[in-house]
């Protein structure tokens, strides 16, 4: 049976993710605008690296698990016992499910509040915390991955993607990221329809 698994698959499909990524805002870049495209790209990519992170074995794939040593329902202790980080960080499992979310949320909040949609906020948290549930139910229902189910793990991940669209959201409001142009424009319309 062949392995696959541990951190440097994790490591080699984040690369290859990005160069695709890289692409993709490359291509986009004519039809959305450079900082959008990059935005768009951002966003893709942090998602697929969370996919990699939470659903590539830790350690190389367990082999056969038997009946009696899966796990048949998520952990709903709230806070429970977590393991002391991963391979690349020191700090505790649940700062590290807190951090893994904050760069999507970052890219989501940037990419609304480029576009005046702050008010859908609410509902890509809501969207980035589903993506967490259904991470969280795959681990369960795929015993091979050897990972856990745990709802701790869905909040900490919603706390992360809080915070990410939060900053998102202010860099967007200070044209920094999104450039100028986007802030130019809207001035132009707003100067337009006062005449």
């Amino acid at each position: 049976m062949v392995s696959i698994g541990g951190p440097w698959v994790m490591v080699l499909g984040a690369a290859g993710s990005l160069a695709v990524c890289i692409l993709l805002a490359v291509a986009l870049r004519p039809s959305v605008g450079r900082a959008r495209a990059w935005c768009l790209a951002g966003l893709l990519w942090t998602v697929l690296v969370v996919a990699l992170v939470t659903l590539v074995p830790a350690n190389g794939a367990p082999g056969i698990i038997p009946a009696e040593e899966a796990q048949t329902s998520c952990s709903w202790d709230v806070g429970g016992p977590a393991p002391d980080g991963f391979w690349i960080f020191s700090g505790g499992q649940r700062l590290l499910n807190t951090a893994l979310f904050v760069p999507p949320g970052f890219f989501l909040g940037v990419l609304l509040g480029a576009r005046r949609r702050w008010w859908l906020a609410g509902l890509g948290v809501v969207l980035l915390a589903g993506y967490s549930a259904g991470i969280e139910a795959i681990q369960l229902a795929l015993t091979r991955l050897d990972r856990a189910c745990d709802v701790t793990d869905v909040l900490d991940n919603t706390t992360g993607a809080v915070v990410g669209v939060a900053l998102g959201l202010a860099v967007a409001g200070t044209g920094w990221l999104v450039g100028r142009s986007v802030s130019r424009a809207s001035r132009t319309r707003s100067t337009r329809s006062t005449r």
